[in-house]
């Protein structure tokens, strides 16, 4: 396993460890939970590293955003659209487009690699932007099959289905397309934020990653979603679309407000993702704030476990209890906040905290969380105010703030209320 992948799992360190550490769990089980975590301590150090680097002026070339091979369509996907039979001819026909240009970027970077390397650097990444879809919104998806490795050198693997091209065989390719599609026109049709970048980004998926492998994630080094087959606990990883929505907003995240992978911010970053994941769940289910049920990751517990999901933004600290996996232990207010170098500072176990006064505050303003509170949280990300080591009461301020501007004074008392209520308070309220 690459030890440089930026990554985070939808599945947090200390329901592994949980797994990993019981002795209700049988010896190959809990191998396989050892393996699962190491994996995840190995991605989240990573993912640290790289939210830090987010923070260079966009300028530098340390920067992440600044990387050529981020804005490259890989070949082998351009080539398999535009030579497929199956693929509608308007798709191949965009796919031949992009591929001609995507050559001809990478033959004019090999020509300049005699001048100064950042240069032709950035003549690479400005030519192979080119290659991304056009400002219609035609951003693509592909599925490949991981084939069980556990490499991630040898991600994306084989492919399986493309954009253009009808379902395949494999049940788990045919969700992870459908539901990254339906994340995508979550972001497209709610915030008009053209796929994950806003610059109609290519997003692939790869599906069977390693053996009995509980767990999901974005990997930024490879820009894709990798979903495993989940064990004998945690499965359904390419069906829960509030999974996938909370993977996907980690890269959504990088180009809006990057948030330290550590402490309050860390929990911040896991708490954008898992409101604007379980927005699409709501959204795909046409549910409204009140009648919703508010869990991430409902349908990733197997039908034996005592518990209901990962999380409830609801009623943090309830989503299940078992003697295999432990309890989950999230607070639900700031008063259960305490220094802890478990999980980078804790970034699974307090977002709990934020992710009630979202609840609370989508249930007061009332109808769909996405029509009032998510935008709130959405202007606030884009805002500019959040700082890379951001706090709950700084967080809470801003969302505080955005919330007057777009609602007046009596949307500000809303989002205050609930931040009041999690024990996140200002002096003074």
């Amino acid at each position: 396993m690459a030890r440089d992948s930026p990554v985070c799992c939808i599945v947090p360190e200390y329901l592994l460890r949980g797994i990993a550490e019981s002795s209700a769990n049988s010896d190959d089980h809990r191998q396989c939970a050892r393996e699962s975590l190491a994996y995840h301590r190995t991605y989240c150090s990573a993912r640290k590293e790289r939210f830090a680097a987010l923070t260079l002026p966009r300028g530098s070339q340390q920067h992440p955003h600044n990387a050529a091979r981020q804005s490259i369509v890989p070949e082998q996907m351009l080539r398999h659209i535009a030579e497929a039979d199956d693929v509608d001819d308007e798709t191949k026909s965009r796919a031949r487009a992009q591929l001609e240009d995507l050559q001809k970027a990478i033959g004019s970077y090999k020509a300049q690699q005699g001048i100064a390397g950042d240069q032709s650097q950035k003549t690479l990444a400005s030519a192979a932007r080119k290659t991304q879809p056009d400002d219609g919104g035609h951003f693509w998806r592909a599925v490949y099959d991981a084939q069980h490795s556990s490499s991630e050198a040898r991600l994306p693997g084989k492919v399986i289905r493309i954009e253009g091209q009808g379902p395949s065989k494999d049940k788990a390719v045919n969700e992870a397309f459908d539901n990254v599609g339906k994340v995508l026109d979550f972001y497209l049709t709610i915030f008009k934020w053209r796929s994950i970048d806003n610059n109609n980004m290519h997003v692939l998926s790869s599906v069977h990653f390693a053996k009995n492998y509980e767990n999901a994630f974005w990997d930024p080094q490879k820009m894709q979603m990798v979903f495993g087959d989940g064990g004998q606990m945690l499965y359904n990883f390419t069906k829960c679309i509030d999974v996938i929505g909370h993977e996907m907003t980690h890269a959504v995240t990088e180009h809006t407000s990057p948030l330290d992978y550590e402490g309050q911010s860390g929990a911040l970053n896991e708490h954008v993702s898992d409101v604007f994941g379980i927005m699409v769940k709501q959204k795909v289910e046409d549910e409204t704030a009140e009648k919703a049920d508010w869990l991430i990751g409902e349908g990733c517990l197997l039908p034996d476990i005592k518990g209901v999901a990962l999380r409830s933004m609801k009623a943090p600290g309830t989503a299940y209890d078992d003697p295999r996996m432990g309890k989950d232990p999230q607070p639900d207010n700031f008063s259960g906040y305490y220094q802890t170098e478990e999980d980078e500072g804790g970034v699974h176990i307090f977002s709990g905290i934020p992710n009630k006064a979202f609840y609370l505050a989508s249930v007061a303003f009332g109808g769909y969380s996405w029509e009032k509170a998510g935008q709130v949280w959405w202007k606030a990300l884009n805002s500019g105010r959040i700082p890379a080591k951001c706090t709950f009461l700084q967080f809470a301020d801003v969302t505080v703030d955005v919330a007057e501007e777009l609602y007046q004074e009596e949307g500000a008392k809303i989002v205050r209320d609930a931040w009041n209520e999690v024990g996140v308070v200002r002096k003074g309220h």
